[in-house]
């Protein structure tokens, strides 16, 4: 549902329906719990990554369209900008030797993409924000050419009934408007799925909101927007401000945005799904004539359609999902933290720590979410979008002492959370050999302070220093990092600035 919709209005009758059927949904998803009908245990394991085109010369290029047509594959799909692509590769069983297999197809997939891009003087550049992304770039023009994006933009806009305002203050200072959610694609992302049962679900999506942060820290990839040097990974208030549907006086209420961290943990998935229906007013009421009740009271499993579609307009960074399998209904946790790139060995390596880390916190007998407030997770992921692999972090004592300390995040992922994910790709069957390689690069960036945005921000400046204007430093960047992305040397051995000009004899 969502997926062919035209561009519209609703009435209010219609609204009305909708908010009746969302509750009819949320009653049938807590028969389905209730009576136990979920998929028992997979190992189930999914990845989707958001990718940009870029020309040779590191600008946008908006032609998605014809990339997916010379690409012609259902791996590849279209995403809000015209400058946007996603690829999804299929779910994978958690184990053996996964994490090589995922690795290959990516490049596989990506190298492929990038030949057809090729054709249209384009090419793919996994990065978090485009650094030569300009704001006369980011238009409701620019939008892909698919309905449910028009529609989706029109009720944003009209939710907020005014500009967006984009303001975000960190090595220096944005300032501008949006008419549109045009900004929003800028944010190209990793998603990381997981499949698990009921009664696993709030450990696990505890346990991924307690790690956010560091894996922000290690991961962070999108220093620039606009021109403008700002938070080491800008993605995360960009897309609260670029899709934020309160005008300031709702703001000022304290009424929640639609991109959001939470405000406490679970224990129970049906949390989410319940917060999202009271708190965050439909934005797409469109609705089809299952009734689920009675799907269930007939034996059947129902698609719960409206549930799934409302859901899929609150952005949280773990999200609850809901979805339905060879006839049978399964929950996951989508982890949305991550920014793409900056190569497939480094989005491995952040699969592998998060997949890893996850598991071993979900199951410690003193979990960290009894020990850390939620207020402080809510804290460190604001301080590790702004300061990355810098960042300093609030995290539970260990020893009989407890309380929480502040400690470097690069040390907090090295002495502390590096080995529980180890341990978590053990207790997955995890190939030792893919293990010990990927969660290798982690160590090595947190070793060296380097991950993809401390290069772009490093190179970026050396290149300023050598004379280059800030247009043609960010270009230069965006050339270099494509071209290292490419050779596909994971970013902590990247060297730093631009390839000396060859002299000719």
């Amino acid at each position: 549902m969502g997926e062919k919709v035209v561009a519209g209005t609703f009435d209010l009758a219609e609204r009305s329906r909708y908010r009746a059927k969302l509750r009819e949904c949320l009653a049938g998803l807590r028969r389905l719990l209730d009576e136990e009908r979920f998929d028992r245990p997979k190992n189930l394991m999914g990845v989707e990554i958001e990718l940009n085109l870029a020309g040779p010369d590191g600008m946008p290029r908006m032609l998605n369209a014809e990339v997916l047509e010379r690409i012609a594959s259902r791996d590849f799909q279209t995403e809000l900008g015209m400058f946007n692509l996603e690829v999804n590769i299929a779910p994978h069983r958690l184990g053996g030797r996964v994490l090589d297999r995922l690795a290959e197809e990516l490049r596989t997939g990506l190298a492929y993409a990038h030949r057809k891009a090729n054709e249209v003087n384009a090419g793919i550049v996994m990065i978090g924000i485009l650094p030569t992304l300009a704001h006369h770039d980011l238009v409701s023009g620019n939008l892909s050419d698919v309905d449910r994006y028009a529609l989706l933009n029109d009720q944003i806009v009209a939710a907020r009934g005014e500009d967006f305002v984009l303001d975000i203050q960190g090595v220096e200072r944005l300032t501008c408007t949006s008419g549109s959610i045009a900004p929003e694609a800028a944010c190209t992302s990793v998603q990381l799925h997981l499949q698990v049962t009921p009664g696993r679900f709030a450990d696990v999506w505890n346990a991924a909101q307690a790690v956010a942060a560091a894996q922000i820290a290690v991961g962070a990839n999108a220093p620039f927007l606009f021109g403008r040097e700002l938070w080491r990974e800008s993605r995360p208030p960009l897309f609260l401000q670029s899709t934020d549907t309160r005008p300031p006086e709702l703001q000022a209420q304290g009424v929640r945005p639609r991109t959001w961290f939470g405000e406490r943990w679970i224990s129970d998935a049906y949390e989410l799904f319940e917060e999202n229906l009271r708190y965050f007013p439909a934005l797409l009421p469109l609705m089809d004539d299952e009734n689920p009740l009675e799907v269930l009271d007939d034996g059947r499993v129902p698609q719960l359609g409206e549930l799934v579609l409302h859901n899929g307009t609150v952005y949280r960074w773990n999200r609850p999902v809901y979805g339905i399998a060879d006839g049978v209904p399964h929950l996951r946790v989508e982890n949305r933290v991550l920014p793409a790139g900056p190569t497939v060995t480094d989005v491995i390596a952040n699969a592998a720590f998060y997949y890893g880390v996850v598991r071993a916190l979900a199951e410690e007998p003193r979990p960290v979410w009894t020990r850390l407030p939620f207020e402080a997770a809510a804290a460190n992921f604001d301080t590790a979008c702004r300061d990355g692999i810098e960042a300093r972090l609030r995290w539970p004592r260990r020893g009989r002492y407890g309380g929480v300390v502040e400690v470097p995040a690069v040390a907090l992922v090295r002495d502390e959370l590096l080995p529980l994910a180890a341990a978590g790709l053990d207790a997955w069957g995890v190939e030792p050999a893919d293990r010990d390689f990927y969660l290798g690069v982690i160590e090595e960036r947190c070793r060296r302070r380097v991950n993809g945005a401390s290069w772009q921000a490093a190179t970026y400046h050396q290149a300023l220093e050598t004379g280059l204007e800030r247009e043609d430093a960010l270009a230069a960047t965006t050339r270099r990092y494509a071209e290292l992305m490419h050779a596909g040397d994971p970013v902590h051995t990247w060297p730093v600035g631009l390839p000396e000009p060859a002299v000719l004899s």
